[in-house]
């Protein structure tokens, strides 16, 4: 189908799927982190510094966030598609780069200059610090990619995909 500017204002809709794809990729890797990590192998909390209370209510705010940051992006989702508006192909690559960045924050920030928590607690640290944060480099990569492959292929085609 094509579209023109005035039908479909290409930045608009460009930046919408954009950030559908960011909120839902940061807020569906948080979740995962909060459920596997701190719920199901007890490895840590969101904020380790105090007491076992203190940590299971951080989480429950952790979850919180990550429910609203994935809830976000999903009705930016379904209103992409109500629009016909939704480019599938950057909108995953936004989720990729999402939940990339959100693993490299956590990584980074949160685990080695916040210091709130640790991956595990364990004497050989470093293997899951870079197992954490490759991971999150090859999901930025491959988010950055298949954003870089939507733009060529709308100004290739020059349409919006239903």
């Amino acid at each position: 189908m094509s579209t023109t500017s005035a039908q479909h204002p290409t930045s608009q809709y460009l930046k919408r799927n954009l950030w559908s794809g960011l909120l839902f990729g940061f807020g569906f890797a948080a979740f995962l982190d909060e459920t596997i990590f701190h719920q199901l192998l007890h490895w840590h909390h969101f904020y380790d510094q105090s007491t076992t209370a203190v940590g299971l209510v951080s989480d429950g705010w952790f979850h919180a966030f990550s429910w609203f940051a994935t809830i976000g992006g999903l009705f930016l989702f379904a209103d992409l598609r109500r629009r016909s508006a939704l480019l599938l192909q950057r909108w995953i690559g936004s989720v990729w780069l999402g939940a990339g960045l959100f693993q490299l924050y956590d990584g980074t920030i949160q685990h080695k200059l916040m210091r709130i928590h640790q991956i595990r607690y364990v004497d050989n640290l470093i293997v899951y610090d870079i197992v954490w944060n490759l991971v999150a480099i090859v999901m930025i990569l491959a988010g950055g990619i298949l954003i870089q492959r939507s733009k060529r292929n709308l100004q290739v085609h020059g349409e919006f995909s239903k």
